[in-house]
């Protein structure tokens, strides 16, 4: 029987390499507008090059796989984090369109394999546990994004250039996620297994499992970028307190994701995810008929609410529905990528033909698919009974 220490040391190694991975991301977005500066351009300019931060995670997420087959999981996923820390560096050297376009394709395909990499190890762990554990691992990635974005509000008021203070962040967390990696899940693949394809299109499963994360995550995308903006132009709150909607809404999201494993383990991953649902539409008809700020604020707390806890259960759903875990988990993370790209613009688009309220609709809207599909999660509690089963009680250790 494997060392169950050894397992819970594993988990905490996982949980670190999530942390270091929020907060490169809360680092950077601390400092987009120094890049905006920097660069010279509109608003409109970095909304197009901040959009090659998705089609590179888009393009590189199916080699996860590949290189984990190659590496073995734990050397890869050293390489990949370290990677993803060092492309922090990126952004704040270009100094124009084409070269913040460049910079952001990269940095954001070192976001997508690292991304995969570490939540197939983190289905691993939950296999090895017999519990849920992603939704805490989200919540840890939620954590470290929340750090990075603290620190990185501390330099930008001290008016810290972006170069040093990335060059300074992504030194420190390189160091913290190359050696969280000592202790994670060394994988290897058998002699006969065949690696992975470069590039595949998602299987089914993976397909049916992403649109629940895609209508999370929508929602997720929709009420960060313009839940501020919801309270200033339509409830004529300060700029202060429509800030503070968007701090309340991550805060509510990390909370309710290291929270969240507690419930999955109680109720399963389908009611979880069909209350979530519920939480999520009834948040939605709040900020849709809120007259007070007040009002719309809990609106967004109860929306990030429900959806906290969907994403981290359609990446463990995805790693327990088929034999290779990285593939899918890789199309379940394009296909989220993808929502979390679009909600923005789709909820401009919408606001600019119509208005904020009814943007805030189409979101309620999407939000009900949680509850309707959730039954494609199945497979995330069949995997989690297997590995609690007689059979499986004595989990094998890392493949020779």
């Amino acid at each position: 029987m494997e060392d169950m220490s050894g397992v819970r040391r594993a988990r905490y190694a996982v949980a670190a390499v999530f942390a270091v991975h929020g907060a490169v991301t809360g680092s950077f977005a601390t400092r987009v507008p120094w890049i905006q500066d920097h660069a010279s351009l509109g608003a409109g300019r970095l909304g197009f090059a901040l959009a090659f931060t998705a089609l590179g995670a888009s393009c590189a997420m199916p080699l996860a796989g590949r290189i984990s087959h190659r590496f073995g999981s734990r050397n890869a996923l050293r390489g990949l984090i370290a990677l993803w820390t060092l492309s922090l560096v990126l952004p704040s050297l270009a100094p124009n369109l084409p070269a913040l376009c460049l910079a952001m394709f990269t940095y954001g395909a070192c976001a997508g394999m690292a991304d995969v990499a570490m939540n197939a190890l983190g289905v691993e762990v939950e296999r090895r546990l017999g519990r849920s554990v992603m939704s805490g691992l989200h919540g840890m990635w939620s954590a470290g994004a929340l750090v990075g974005s603290a620190a990185g509000t501390l330099a930008a008021h001290l008016g810290a250039d972006a170069r040093t203070h990335f060059l300074l962040a992504a030194a420190v967390l390189t160091v913290l996620g190359v050696l969280s990696c000592t202790w994670v899940p060394d994988i290897q693949p058998a002699e006969d297994e065949e690696p992975p394809p470069r590039f595949a299109l998602p299987p089914r499963s993976a397909l049916l499992i992403g649109m629940v994360g895609f209508c999370a995550v929508f929602a997720e995308g929709a009420s960060l970028d313009w839940s501020a903006v919801f309270l200033r132009d339509r409830l004529d709150s300060s700029a202060g307190l429509a800030a503070a909607s968007t701090t309340a809404f991550m805060l509510t999201m990390a909370v309710a994701r290291i929270a969240g494993d507690a419930v999955v383990n109680r109720f399963g991953a389908v009611r979880t995810v069909r209350a979530g649902g519920v939480l999520a539409v009834l948040g939605g008809l709040l900020v849709v008929l809120a007259g007070q700020p007040v009002v719309a604020m809990g609106g967004f707390a109860l929306t990030g609410l429900g959806i906290a806890v969907v994403v981290p259960l359609c990446f463990a759903a995805a790693g327990h529905a088929g034999p290779n875990p990285s593939q899918a988990i890789a199309g379940v993370a394009t296909i989220t990528y993808t929502s979390g790209l679009i909600a923005p613009s789709l909820i401009g688009g919408v606001a600019q033909a119509t208005s904020l309220v009814v943007s805030f609709g189409v979101v309620t809207a999407l939000a009900c698919g949680l509850t309707v599909c959730a039954g494609v999660l199945r497979s995330a509690e069949r995997g989690a009974e297997r590995e609690v089963s007689p059979r499986a009680a004595a989990v094998p250790g890392p493949r020779p």
